[in-house]
C-alpha cells in the first residue's frame, strides 16, 4: 500500500421534500466531485429525503425502498459512467414492517458491491430513528472497492469507538461516515460549538487509535426545528483536519487521501501492536455494576 493515494469527494447538501430533485441535486454533485477528481465519492445520510426522523409517523415508511433497488440502480449506472466509487446512505425496506437504515457501495465499474445496515439506532427528540429503522444484523463491514477498502459507518456509530475498531481491524483503509446531525434552532451558541466540538472530537479519535483517515459527510440547510451543521471534514491518521467545510453552505470538496501513511503512524505509535486482546472481555456487558 506505500504511495497510494485515494482522491475521496465530499458531497455536503441542503434537502428539500422532493426525492426527485433531491436525487437529481446528488447526481450533479457526485458530477461535480467526479470532474475536481474524486475517485470516490461519499454522500450524506438519507440524501433522498428531508431528514424524516425528528418525526413519527407511518407515512414516511414509503420513503423507503429496497436495496439492492431503484437508487442503487441509478448510482451503479453513474458510478460506471464517470469510473468513481459511490457510498450512498438509503432508507431500506427489507421486508413488509421491517426497515433499516442503509449505504450501499457501487463501485467503479458500477457493480453492487454489497451494503452496511446502521448498527447503533438513536432516540433523541428530534432523532426517533428507533421508530423507523431495525438495527443492522450484517455486522460491521469493510467493502474492497478498485480504489481501496473502504470501512463504512453511519451517523450514530460515530459515537461508539468500538465500531471503528472492529471495522479498522477488518482491513479499511479508511473510515467513511454518512450523517445528519445538527442544531436546534433554539440553542445558545456555545452550546452549538460544544457539540460540535464533541462530534469532530469523537471521529478524530477513531483515526489516531486506529492509524486511518476518517471522512464524515453530513447535510446543511434547515429542516423545521433543526439547523444542519454541515461541517463535513476529513482527518489524517493522526487526527488532524485536513479539511472542513462550511456550516451553513453546500459544498462539494475533494481530498486527496495518502494510504502510506498509514503505516508511517502506525509503526511509529503502535497502538495496534500493543492492544491487549486477553484483557477486553467485560466491554462484551452492558455495564459493570456486578463484579
Amino acid at each position: 500500500m506505500a504511495n497510494k493515494t485515494v482522491k475521496v469527494g465530499l458531497v455536503q447538501l441542503s434537502c428539500s421534500p422532493d426525492v426527485t430533485e433531491n436525487m437529481a441535486k446528488t447526481i450533479a454533485g457526485v458530477r461535480e466531485a467526479a470532474a475536481k477528481g474524486a475517485q470516490v465519492v461519499v454522500l450524506q445520510e438519507l440524501f433522498r429525503s428531508l431528514y424524516f426522523c425528528d418525526v413519527e409517523d407511518y407515512e414516511n415508511f414509503k420513503l423507503a425502498e429496497a436495496i439492492p433497488g431503484p437508487s442503487t440502480e441509478t448510482l451503479g449506472d453513474l458510478a460506471q459512467e464517470l469510473g468513481v466509487v459511490i457510498v450512498a446512505s438509503l432508507f431500506e425496506k427489507r421486508a413488509e414492517g421491517l426497515y433499516h437504515n442503509t449505504t450501499a457501495v457501487l463501485d467503479a465499474d458500477g457493480a453492487y458491491l454489497g451494503k452496511y445496515r446502521k448498527m447503533h439506532i438513536p432516540d433523541d427528540p428530534g432523532y426517533f430513528e428507533k421508530f423507523y429503522f431495525t438495527p443492522g444484523d450484517l455486522g460491521y463491514k469493510v467493502f474492497p472497492t478498485k480504489f481501496g477498502n473502504i470501512g463504512v459507518l453511519i451517523c450514530w456509530d460515530q459515537w461508539y469507538p468500538e465500531a471503528a475498531r472492529i471495522t479498522a481491524l477488518k482491513g479499511a483503509d479508511f473510515l467513511v461516515y454518512p450523517t445528519a446531525i445538527g442544531w436546534h434552532k433554539d440553542q445558545a451558541p456555545d452550546v452549538n460549538d460544544e457539540q460540535y466540538g464533541a462530534w469532530q472530537t469523537i471521529q478524530r479519535s477513531h483515526a489516531v487509535a486506529n492509524g486511518i483517515p476518517v471522512v464524515s459527510v453530513n447535510r446543511c440547510g434547515n429542516e423545521g426545528d433543526m439547523k444542519f451543521w454541515g461541517g463535513s471534514f476529513v482527518s489524517n491518521p493522526f487526527g488532524r483536519i485536513i479539511f472542513k467545510a462550511s456550516h451553513d453552505e453546500e459544498q462539494i470538496h475533494v481530498e486527496e487521501l495518502d494510504f502510506g501513511k498509514s503505516d508511517q503512524y502506525r509503526t511509529h505509535w503502535p497502538f495496534l501492536r500493543d492492544r491487549r486482546i486477553d484483557s477486553y472481555q467485560p466491554i462484551t456487558k452492558r455495564f459493570l455494576d456486578e463484579e
